[in-house]
């Protein structure tokens, strides 16, 4: 029998893989899609989302980031990362990376959809296999998640992001994030000749009406657009527990706040390791406090930031205040490292 079975081939996918097949578990992930899928994504790893990546064994090449600035056209306020750096890394080189690692540890990818979900006492059948313990790591908009009835509803505006690349030579080692009162966009190096510009808005405009909401920026780069534009959303997905019998939520499945904060990816993968950790254990019970812990300061930073921008005149005190406040500014982007 599988010893756990993986809805989901993405970064939290493979990573759950990569941590099971470490733990010495038989772990077989079914993916619909060709890899590597390309998602619209920020593709900003915080320090220790590079440092779980290592710790896995997992080498991604990239562009050195050594913090997050924020600028609103007229005010920059910085912070350095404390514990390491971060890395800028195209999605599609990141999801290679990883399906190369968890291939080399003997991890089982297939081509399929995951389906219906049946579940026993000791056992789960899904995308016509039977494992002891399936992980839903399929997005966003997990199917499985609906499947088992674990969504809430969110009575908050929808935001949406929209993602785009520019072929043109980075100008800052940092995440560099606009405010305007329309939204954010959030620049990102990816390589040494191109940048991921990812908008976040609750307005549902064309990308280039976006980014003309940044005069700063769009100067910047220019009708130099190295890629298309990728969409993701609504970004805010309410979720009423991460554990339903056998099957375990990890990554966005899990629940997801907004990429305001850029750690998709690093929580991805914390939360794959605790949960193949809880099985490894014998103790999938202990799953749901481990990813309560993992995500709590995510989760306080993040609300408290949307909170802020969905009044137009508190949002326009964002990046003032940041300047102000260095301090307070760090530790913020400290604690989500």
């Amino acid at each position: 029998m599988i010893d756990v079975l993986i809805a989901g081939g993405g970064p939290a996918g493979l990573a759950a893989g990569i941590h099971a097949a470490r733990a010495g578990l038989r772990a077989v992930v079914v993916e619909p899609r060709t890899s590597p899928v390309d998602k619209a994504c920020g593709e900003g790893i915080m320090p220790g989302g590079v440092a779980a990546l290592g710790a896995m064994g997992v080498d991604v090449p990239g562009r050195e980031l050594r913090g997050i600035r924020y600028r609103d056209g007229t005010r920059d306020a910085e912070a350095l990362f404390r514990d390491g750096t971060g890395l800028g890394v195209r999605r599609t080189e990141l999801h290679a990376a990883l399906r190369r690692r968890a291939e080399a540890l003997g991890v089982e990818t297939v081509r399929g959809k995951v389906g219906e979900v049946w579940q026993g006492a000791d056992r789960v059948v899904a995308a016509g296999r039977t494992a002891r313990w399936l992980i839903a790591a399929d997005g966003l908009h997990s199917p499985v998640r609906r499947g088992l009835g674990l969504d809430l509803p969110d009575r908050a505006p929808a935001r949406y992001g929209l993602r785009r690349h520019f072929r043109v030579a980075p100008w800052s080692d940092f995440v560099e994030v606009h405010w305007s009162r329309h939204g954010e966009a959030y620049v990102t190096p990816v390589g040494d000749a191109l940048v991921g510009v990812a908008v976040l808005s609750r307005e549902r405009r064309g990308y280039a009406e976006h980014l003309a909401a940044f005069p700063e920026l769009a100067p910047l780069l220019g009708e130099r657009a190295a890629s298309g534009v990728r969409g993701a959303g609504p970004l805010r997905q309410r979720v009423s527990r991460p554990l339903a019998g056998r099957v375990l939520l990890v990554g966005d499945a899990a629940g997801y706040v907004d990429a305001l904060t850029g750690e998709g990816v690093a929580l991805a993968l914390s939360t794959a390791g605790a949960a193949v950790r809880a099985l490894a254990e014998g103790r999938p019970q202990t799953y749901p406090a481990a990813w309560a812990k993992l995500t709590r300061r995510h989760r306080v930073l993040t609300e408290s930031l949307l909170g802020l921008t969905r009044s137009p005149r508190a949002a326009r005190l964002i990046v003032p205040a940041a300047a102000r406040l260095p301090t307070v500014f760090a530790a913020a982007v400290h604690a989500l490292q």
